[in-house]
């Protein structure tokens, strides 16, 4: 479609339903019935079935979006074209490169908090990682490397940043708006059979919103952000924030700083290794050469690389309330936090939560709490009141002037998307606020959302569990996701959509699950565990839990071998609706083709896995 400028462009907006009491109203059925032609507005009958002259393995062609190029866009680009052959796939990125998180956050001492050797694909394993937890840049370079193997590229429209997406049922299409970033910085719509959304769970960074803060005059930067054309050495720095990215800052400007006021609103649990064996240390676990040599042999890094993955699809007991793993947990981290600050016994009352290990995501922070005791460090957790030209108050009056300003206040936590996605005259931008018509994320098992046709999510909420691994998580919900894609193509489905029975099912269960976990420990059945904001529960303590699955990782991997069909509503693209004409005219391609193989089910005997026997796509 040609490029429209700024000015000139027509925007498709819908009129948002702004009275949440009509949603009810509006079931999933009758929405497809507005998608259907299997009647007409008049009363009329449906046009009469003529049979297509077609193949029945003769697939359409459908457009497929993807929405993000960090580790699920990667993934995605590598998946689906093996999946689906033939398909038209584009993967939409708003920065100049790929590796999402990894490719933006390059503040120093950035790396990955669990094993280089359990976050990375099944398919691509890296065996000579540098050391056991890998800095940002050597885990960029493999995902980057992840794109260059397979060609991702060839699918890749970078610096290209979605404004809007607008379903239109008519076209059966989703509309999107884009504004390319580059040198034209034109924006243009591009229709989409299916749109896809990886953005991930911490794409939109947010700054504080602190009165004053604009008067400020010193430098202030995000950390996802770094601006590394400042010098920290011998300066005065305030680090807002306690999260992930706070933990791994503070121990690396703490020696070059003057002073760093360290402000952290909330406690956190500083973890051990997780999965693996000790504590971690500030200083780099390298790998030794003969281990590296060593893992060159398939089998030896294959049994350690289990050995290792194995410890984090083990800590599922962890996540439930008073439970003996959950204990176990409070008494080992609370005298590894203890040890760790040495002779100022003091911290540890600032310290130590009141809420159960868990219930925020935590960190083993290598280096942190030995920065605290230093001299040059102060922990603040009185509130900010506001900002002054030149320095911050708290709300005991206190002015504390800095040269700069580091915020690591984290992101945009309550899984919304930061632009619109618009279907049926509902905003998801707006409907998934804590303030806005459904006032979470509802969804369908963390892959689809009722109202919303052809809409698809990796890694969105209650997408991923509390146990296992990210990649091999995203690596599921894409193969789940491909024979989704498998069945609009290949059945001449127009729209699909989960019912919003099944979703109000799914979210019962959940509303009945999470409970039990240490996710909802602000609750009044946990008395003396208060206080935990997290990104499980949008950033909101008390708040609806959305940020993982109910249920293990394990679990969530058995869930996603077979898509519940009956869970979703179906339109087609044959004027009748029949929904078997895309049998065409009864032939298969491989038929019409001289001296094709007509029986590739017939296999020698000692290679059948009677398993996986006639089950493969791909055999037919």
């Amino acid at each position: 479609m040609a490029a429209v400028k700024g000015p000139e462009l027509i925007r498709h907006e819908p009129v948002i339903e702004a009275d949440p009491k009509h949603l009810p109203a509006v079931s999933l059925g009758s929405l497809i019935n507005e998608l259907s032609v299997s009647e007409k507005a008049d009363g009329q009958a449906r046009p009469a079935f003529e049979i297509e002259e077609h193949p029945i393995d003769e697939v359409r062609p459908i457009k497929v979006g993807v929405i993000g190029a960090g580790l699920a866009g990667i993934t995605a680009g590598v998946l689906l074209p093996a999946k689906l052959p033939g398909l038209d796939l584009r993967i939409y990125e708003k920065n100049s490169g790929v590796g999402g998180t990894w490719f933006e956050n390059t503040y120093p001492g950035v790396r990955c908090d669990i094993p280089a050797h359990v976050y990375q694909s099944g398919f691509e394993p890296n065996t000579q990682w540098s050391e056991e937890f890998a800095q940002g840049a050597e885990i960029r370079e493999y995902w980057q490397s992840i794109a260059r193997t397979y060609d991702v590229h060839k699918y890749l429209r970078l610096q290209q940043k979605v404004d809007q997406a607008v379903w239109l049922p008519e076209l059966g299409k989703w509309r999107v708006t884009l504004q390319d970033l580059g040198d034209s910085n034109r924006i243009y719509e591009e229709d989409l059979d299916v749109l896809i959304n990886a953005i991930g769970h911490f794409n939109e960074w947010k700054l504080p919103e602190y009165p004053g803060r604009e008067e400020y005059t010193g430098v202030l930067f995000h950390s996802s952000h770094w601006n590394h054309n400042v010098d920290l050495n011998g300066k005065r720095i305030a680090l807002i924030g306690n999260g992930a990215s706070g933990l791994q800052v503070l121990p690396s400007i703490q020696p070059i700083a003057q002073h760093v006021d360290h402000y952290a609103r909330n406690r956190t649990w500083i973890a051990d290794s997780f999965g693996t064996s000790g504590v971690r240390r500030l200083e780099a676990n390298l790998f030794s050469p003969e281990q590296l040599e060593s893992f060159r042999d398939p089998d030896t890094y294959l049994a350690y690389r289990k050995s290792v993955e194995a410890g984090y699809f083990s800590r599922f007991g962890a996540i439930f309330k008073d439970s003996p793993e959950n204990r176990g947990l409070r008494e080992k981290w609370t005298e590894l936090m203890k040890s760790r600050v040495g002779d100022q016994p003091e911290l540890i009352d600032k310290l130590i939560p009141d809420f159960p290990p868990n219930c925020r995501r935590p960190t083993p922070g290598p280096g942190y709490l030995e920065a605290l005791t230093k001299d040059n460090v102060s922990y603040i957790q009185t509130p900010i009141q506001r900002f002054t030209p030149t320095g911050i108050v708290t709300t005991d009056g206190i002015e504390r002037p800095v040269d700069i300003v580091i915020c690591s206040t984290g992101a945009n936590v309550d899984h919304a998307p930061p632009f619109s996605i618009i279907s049926n005259g509902i905003d998801l931008k707006k409907a998934w606020k804590h303030d806005g018509l459904y006032g979470y994320p509802y969804n369908y098992l963390g892959v689809a959302t009722p109202g919303f046709p052809n809409l698809l999510w990796i890694g969105g909420p209650q997408s991923t569990g509390p146990s296992g691994s990210v990649p091999n998580s995203l690596e599921n919900q894409i193969t789940y996701i491909a024979k989704l894609l498998r069945k609009i193509r290949s059945q001449g489905i127009k729209a699909m959509v989960p019912s919003k029975q099944a979703a109000d099912d799914f979210v019962e269960y959940c509303d009945k699950f999470y409970p039990r976990t240490v996710w909802t420990a602000n609750d009044d059945s946990t008395p003396g565990q208060k206080n935990c904001s997290s990104w499980y529960n949008g950033g909101r303590p008390g708040g609806k839990v959305h940020g993982q699955f109910p249920g293990s990782a394990a679990a969530l991997n058995y869930l996603r071998r077979d898509p519940r069909w009956e869970d979703w509503d179906y339109s087609y693209t044959n004027p009748s609706g029949n929904r078997f004409a895309y049998f065409g005219n009864g032939w298969t391609t491989r038929e019409t083709i001289p001296d094709a193989d007509l029986t590739p089910h017939l296999k020698r005997p000692d290679t059948i896995d009677l398993r996986s026997y006639l089950e493969g796509w791909w055999d037919v």
